[in-house]
């Protein structure tokens, strides 16, 4: 079972997420589940690593494992929450669509990430 757990902080911005486990739903290399959940993950990293305005700091200490942390400034702010949105859009779908497999939580912080 893949498990995701979103952050969004007090503005409704993406502030982490965090990924672990596995789906299990075919052989190594073969499960869909983990690699619509691994492609997702890792192109919002990608994109939102090398975007202005946006603090990233991540980890990956094994297979299985991703952790995303954000924080941002007001430039960065627009880019990020479309981008969250996205990913969040992405996630939710496949924790829809796969329930066995996937399972999402979403949760609000009072606090936001501004960076000064």
């Amino acid at each position: 079972m893949i498990e995701i757990d979103v952050v969004m902080d007090g503005a409704g911005v993406l502030s982490s997420c965090t990924i672990a486990g596995h789906a299990g739903a075919a052989p190594k290399g073969g499960d869909i589940v983990c690699a619509a959940v691994s492609v997702l993950a890792g192109t919002a990293h990608k994109i939102l690593s090398e975007a202005e305005g946006i603090k990233v700091w991540s980890k990956t200490p094994e297979r299985g494992l991703f952790d995303l942390k954000l924080e941002y400034t007001q430039a960065g702010r627009d880019f990020l929450s479309a981008a969250g949105l996205f990913l969040i859009t992405g996630l939710a779908s496949i924790a829809g669509e796969y329930p066995a497999y996937c399972r999402m939580k979403v949760h609000q912080h009072h606090t936001i990430n501004l960076m000064e």
